[in-house]
């Protein structure tokens, strides 16, 4: 059974940084695309990053372009994503999911972390 666990969420100030993480267990993620979306309050979720288990294929939501960074770790089955330069409108609940490569929904999501950016 596939699982996906968020955490490093949390309130900073604008300007600052927070890196995600998301352990991510129960199959083997090599043919997986891991992605990064987020929620704001009465807004529709929306797409952040991606990237490939397997590595290169990384993708940014204009908004988050070089301030962002998702990476992973394949010997910890970790994914992370690094924040920086947070802004305001960053304030959401942030979710990992993965989806098969030949896919285009995503079929795993985890629970969500909190993230808070104070001006």
């Amino acid at each position: 059974q596939v699982q996906l666990v968020e955490s490093g969420g949390g309130l900073v100030q604008a300007g600052g940084s927070l890196r995600l993480s998301c352990a991510a267990s129960g199959h083997t993620f090599s043919s997986y695309i891991m992605g990064w979306f987020r929620q704001a309050p009465g807004k529709e979720r929306e797409f952040v990053a991606s990237t490939r288990w397997s590595g290169g294929s990384t993708v940014y939501r204009d908004s988050v372009k070089g301030r962002f960074t998702i990476s992973r770790d394949t010997a910890k089955n970790t994914v992370f994503l690094q924040m920086n330069s947070l802004k305001t409108e960053d304030t959401a609940v942030y979710y990992c999911a993965a989806r098969r490569v030949e896919r285009y929904e995503y079929d795993f999501w985890g629970q969500g972390t909190q993230v808070t950016v104070s001006s």
